[in-house]
């Protein structure tokens, strides 16, 4: 995957609270046996004229922007893919006192994959979601901040996501870069390995 420091585009904005990973992607497709194809299925059961990725100011969108404890329910990483796949770089979602902007075991799947996630508390969100969707924004992830219309936000980022995002890593990339050390332990790995046990001859 390719990483980056600076995105110029435009939000889509469903700013919908508890979205499930079975909204994201719904289950009956996690049986595809590839990693790609997923992007056209994304909402795939709340699609239609009026549903906002369906809008005309969405084509080409590459941040979305959703309400608070997205990703809830079962773990999957399809629901990652899916949006990835879709085109989005980044998913931006409100923190609330009471609740995160994103479920633990999406926030992880997401750091697996190499997808940018912010959260923002509810003033800063509510900036950028009242721009609507086909709004320009302006990211940078070195600087942290977001830009859209006048406003200027700044994010919290973890070390290790903004290094993650800037090179481009998923987590195989991140066990590849621990490629030299892992052949050098196996090299020298004295792990004991029983010999096969063999019954007697009649």
């Amino acid at each position: 995957m390719s990483g980056w420091r600076h995105q110029q585009g435009t939000l889509a904005v469903y700013n919908e609270d508890h979205v499930d990973t079975d909204r994201i992607i719904p289950a009956r497709f996690l049986s595809m046996v590839t990693r790609s194809g997923y992007g056209p299925l994304l909402f795939a059961d709340v699609r239609g004229d009026s549903f906002v990725l369906d809008q005309p100011q969405a084509a080409g969108a590459t941040v979305l922007v959703v309400g608070t404890n997205f990703g809830c329910g079962s773990s999957r990483e399809h629901a990652v893919w899916a949006i990835q796949q879709a085109g989005f770089v980044a998913v931006v979602a409100r923190r609330e006192s009471a609740s995160p902007g994103f479920s633990d075991i999406f926030r992880q799947n997401a750091s697996n994959c190499g997808l940018l996630l912010i959260e923002l508390d509810p003033e800063s969100h509510d900036q950028v979601a009242q721009a609507g969707t086909g709004a320009a924004f302006s990211l940078n992830v070195e600087n942290q901040t977001l830009d859209v219309g006048s406003h200027t936000i700044s994010f919290e980022l973890s070390p290790a996501a903004k290094r993650q995002v800037m090179e481009g890593l998923d987590l195989i990339g991140k066990t590849l870069e621990l490629a030299s050390a892992i052949d050098d332990y196996e090299k020298r790995s004295t792990a004991f390995v029983p010999p096969v046990l063999q019954e007697p001859r009649a």
